[in-house]
């Protein structure tokens, strides 16, 4: 469904600030101030830039292109591989009162047909697609009867053959620039080493887009690689009690078969509340997270 309601970009922008991007920052997403590179970054796709940035996972990517989609005249077309996320990313911008949507297969045909006419008449602000979807021509043509503040291609190390997440539809994404050389795009990724980076901005043909590189590490994030001989328990307590700080410590396990997956999840649900525990794309989780669909469809 379409949201029907004014843009709250609109309204934030009813008197024009000094500082467009921050008077958003404030009013629509809450945020006082922007976060280490998000200023630059946002500056310079509003003024019609391309730019691939590495940032890593909670760093504020999602700011770096929604903003500049909000300022810019025209509708923001983000690239996104999994439903879940795109899903995710929509219901948190419409509590905010940002005119998102998306399109992909969980849409209904009149569903799909509604984002599409809210698209040519000017009446969303962003819209999240599939890759599989947006490189067909049939959604080309679309995009090309509607007014474009911006292309942002989300999980862009998909695009490498060198990334860990590679997915050949990715590469089909040049045609944006092709069909669409005026309109700035945006690539963004949390992991990206040398070869990796450098085979996004060829593939996506960014070579004279500006990288912004805030780096990976993750303090809060630690990893380690345990053995079990008994796949029906886990053994460390360290994974199941509270930190130093009284906190029970959000816990991902990754067994190393499917077989393994189920038989720990199973065992750790009635434990713990925070695990998740995965192999391979499907997520087979305890109580706290859903089990959600990650299958890549258009």
């Amino acid at each position: 469904m379409v949201p029907a309601h004014s843009s709250a970009a609109a309204l934030a922008l009813a008197e024009p600030p000094a500082d467009p991007a921050l008077a958003i920052l404030r009013s629509v997403f809450g945020y006082p101030s922007f976060r280490g590179q998000q200023a630059e970054i946002i500056e310079h796709v509003i003024e019609g830039h391309d730019a691939l940035v590495l940032m890593p996972t909670g760093g504020g990517k999602s700011l770096c292109f929604q903003i500049p989609a909000l300022v810019r005249p025209g509708i923001g077309i983000v690239v996104s591989p999994l439903i879940a996320l795109m899903k995710d990313q929509v219901d948190a911008l419409r509590q905010a009162g940002v005119r998102a949507a998306y399109l992909n297969s969980t849409l209904l045909q009149e569903e799909a047909l509604e984002v599409e006419r809210a698209m040519r008449e000017g009446a969303l602000d962003l819209v999240y697609v599939a890759p599989e979807r947006l490189v067909q021509g049939r959604c080309l043509d679309l995009l090309a009867r509607c007014r474009l503040a911006l292309f942002a291609i989300d999980e862009a190390h998909c695009v490498s053959q060198w990334g860990h997440d590679f997915r050949p539809e990715y590469r089909a994404l040049a045609v944006l620039h092709e069909r669409f050389p005026d309109v700035p795009r945006i690539a963004l990724t949390a992991t990206a080493d040398g070869p990796t980076r450098s085979d996004i901005a060829e593939r996506l043909v960014l070579g004279e887009a500006r990288v912004f590189a805030a780096g990976f590490d993750r303090p809060n994030i630690r990893y380690r690689i345990v053995h079990k001989a008994d796949s029906t328990r886990v053994r460390r307590p360290s994974i199941f009690t509270s930190n130093s700080a009284g906190l029970r410590p959000s816990t991902g396990l990754f067994p190393s078969s499917n077989t393994r997956t189920s038989t720990i999840t199973r065992a750790t649900s009635t434990r713990s509340s925070n695990r998740g525990c995965c192999k391979g794309t499907p997520m087979l989780a305890s109580s706290s997270v859903q089990a959600t669909d990650f299958t890549p469809r258009s």
